[in-house]
């Protein structure tokens, strides 16, 4: 099963680790940290758009559909989401 993350990007949904609000993530040193650094970073859509962090086994992915909108996609609870 796929999860469409935005665009005509679309993941395996056994390959998502995490998926996070950058509203709420993106205020922690750490993630700011990770972000900077991070390698194998996809960016879905405009820059300054990105409402959620996707984390996969393979790549990080910036998407400007909310964490609470890929949750209820993704029509099932199998991995963690955190949003505010």
């Amino acid at each position: 099963m796929f999860l469409h993350l935005g665009g005509d990007t679309l993941v395996d949904k056994t390959d998502i680790v995490v998926i996070l609000s950058l509203e709420s993530a993106a205020g922690a040193q750490a993630t700011k940290e990770f972000l900077t650094n991070a390698e194998h970073m996809v960016r879905i859509g405009e820059k300054g758009k990105e409402k959620s962090l996707i984390i996969t086994t393979k790549h990080l992915y910036l998407s400007p559909i909310s964490s609470y909108t890929l949750m209820k996609r993704s029509d099932s609870a199998e991995f963690p989401v955190t949003f505010e």
